[in-house]
């Protein structure tokens, strides 16, 4: 547990020095300028559009960002021969960069919340699965790749699929298959903390993005073994 204490500070410091907070102060000053234009009645459709944008980008390339900055400094090949296992090492960095999340969402949302139906623990709970989710896969994407540079294009591929329910949410798409995309489980919870959304949805919801957390962290090991450990990133 002092070894995770440890890494958590660790990871806090590096995420200053990397800037990634001044990063998230502009993402968030952006979407609070854009949410001052949209009128009232289409608040509760664009915000749940717009915390699930933000994660998007939180979650998946500030994670990819950390690991090839490590990579560049060697941390990721020294962590086998450190006491930190894997494990801690991960949990530090989805906990560093859910506390991240959880930040920017509320600086964003609050000010933009006036209905009576604002649920902050839906919220929150929308916002931590729905980060963890594309911190797992921004993680199993990046360890592949050396460079910034050769990560950016290929990224996609993996983004793509996640945002799919997007066309679920905005009634362009109502294929019964997206349900099987976690990411369709984020839109109900983040939906569900600005307006009712049946009980059996958000418990639904909720255990699936809790099964395929553990799915992902389980491939995310297997990555970190492949690419990391026996060294066949992509230059």
């Amino acid at each position: 547990m002092n070894r995770l204490f440890a890494a958590i500070r660790h990871d806090f410091r590096l995420q200053w020095r990397y800037g990634l907070y001044y990063a998230a102060v502009f993402v968030s000053v952006v979407w609070i300028a854009l949410l001052s234009q949209i009128p009232p009645r289409s608040l509760d459709l664009a915000l749940p559009f717009i915390i699930f944008t933000d994660l998007a980008v939180i979650g998946f390339y500030f994670i990819a960002g950390m690991v090839m900055f490590e990579k560049g400094e060697d941390t990721l090949s020294a962590l086998a021969v450190t006491p930190l296992s894997f494990w801690e090492y991960l949990a530090s960095k989805l906990i560093t960069l859910t506390v991240l999340a959880l930040a920017v969402t509320f600086a964003v949302v609050v000010p933009a919340s006036r209905g009576e139906g604002f649920s902050p623990a839906m919220l929150a709970a929308g916002v931590v699965l729905t980060s963890l989710i594309f911190l797992l896969v921004g993680f199993i994407a990046a360890v592949r790749y050396d460079s910034i540079s050769s990560f950016l294009l290929p990224s996609q591929l993996y983004l793509l699929p996640l945002s799919l329910p997007v066309l679920h949410y905005f009634g362009y798409w109502q294929a019964p298959v997206l349900y099987l995309i976690p990411t369709q489980s984020s839109l109900i919870l983040l939906r569900g903390a600005f307006t009712p959304v049946e009980a059996w949805q958000v418990v639904c919801a909720t255990v699936y993005q809790i099964i395929w957390v553990a799915v992902l962290a389980r491939l995310a090991l297997r990555a970190y073994d492949r690419y990391i450990i026996a060294g066949r990133g992509v230059h």
